[in-house]
């Protein structure tokens, strides 16, 4: 089965940390909300410790225009998206013409040609290498890309596949929108960037390999009817304006177990048997809602809450910096891990990974 070899993230350059970012909310929002000081301990009651943005906090202190902020979206994209690009191959000693194909997945920001094409006029890749990418599948997108490359080497096992996600969720503020929802976003989200390698069965690059890593046997898409207003984006004439149901958390607890359950039991695994839950953390009620709805006690969430703290919700990015703990952790050879992530639709992306 494909193997996921390894993982590589980039951080951004500015480190803001919850308090100066509960401070900066309280100044903005403090005219919209008369009630704003019982709304600010959102910011302390999520459980995020810090985040990092490719902007200072000056920057979100004045509007912006939607080119302004797409423009920003491009540069820094092609820029941290090469970096983590070239860490991932150098790191693992493979060589750019050995690339295949690139998934790109993205939602906080537009561009045509897509980011690979113009990372390929930075960075030596091989003309004929596939570009694949997706757009508009929002925190659901990092769990997405996993599948969808491994789908792609199941078809050609001797290749080796880029997934790249970038997300740049400050770039989407909007300093005019005073909803509750901008208030709640302002809290969470973040900005990353991962770059992760895929390998098929043949290929040259993941024979070199002796450590255990995870390989993808199955995945499952699963989109509820009716959901379009859970969480995504109104698309208005100054940029992204977030939409985020403050109903997410029982979605989770009503939905979550019964999908799950109809994936793992049609591969014939129990949840007694998944031992690493792969979890993109949505925020800290979304992390308390898996487990309540999977029967996951903290040990299970340990890495997703880590990330959360130090991080933030980085949309798609963020499993793949989960990800990246559970690689530089101590899995053992036959250990089963259930990756998850929610997103736009509303929807899930299951993906389940054997360590070998």
């Amino acid at each position: 089965m494909p193997k996921i070899l390894a993982v590589e993230t980039e951080i951004p350059p500015f480190k803001i940390t919850q308090s100066e970012a509960a401070s900066f909310a309280r100044n903005l929002f403090s005219e919209s909300f008369k009630d704003i000081e019982r709304l600010i301990p959102i910011f302390e009651n999520g459980e995020i410790d810090s985040r990092y943005f490719v902007n200072d906090l000056e920057w979100f202190s004045t509007s912006h225009s939607f080119q302004e902020k797409n423009d920003l979206f491009i540069h820094h994209a092609v820029e941290m998206g090469s970096r983590a690009i070239e860490k991932c191959l150098k790191n693992n000693h493979v060589q750019y013409e050995e690339i295949d194909a690139i998934f790109t997945i993205c939602t906080t920001g537009l561009s045509t040609p897509s980011i690979e094409a113009r990372i390929m006029n930075v960075l030596p890749f091989p003309s004929h290498i596939k570009r694949i990418p997706i757009w508009g599948l929002g925190c659901a997108g990092g769990a997405a890309g996993l599948s969808r490359a491994y789908e792609y080497c199941l078809a050609f096992p001797q290749s080796n596949v880029l997934i790249l996600s970038i997300e740049l969720c400050s770039l989407t503020f909007q300093h005019g929108d005073r909803s509750k929802s901008n208030l709640v976003g302002t809290s969470l989200f973040a900005d990353g960037v991962a770059c992760t390698l895929v390998c098929g069965d043949d290929s040259v690059s993941i024979k070199e390999k002796s450590s255990p890593l995870p390989s993808i046997f199955a995945t499952q898409s699963t989109t509820l009817k009716d959901s379009l207003d859970v969480m995504g984006w109104n698309i208005k004439n100054d940029g992204l304006y977030v939409v985020f149901s403050k109903d997410i958390p029982t979605l989770v607890k009503n939905w979550l177990r019964p999908n799950v359950e109809e994936f793992i039991h049609s591969e014939g695994i129990g949840m007694e048997e998944i031992k690493h839950f792969v979890a993109h953390p949505g925020g800290k009620k979304v992390i308390e809602a898996y487990q309540e709805a999977l029967g996951f006690d903290d040990n299970m969430t340990g890495h997703s809450m880590r990330v959360l703290k130090e991080f933030g919700n980085m949309s798609s990015v963020t499993i793949f910096y989960v990800l990246k703990e559970f690689l530089q952790g101590e899995c053992q050879i036959g250990d089963i891990g259930l990756g998850t992530a929610l997103g736009p639709g509303f929807s899930s992306e299951l993906v389940l990974m054997r360590w070998e």
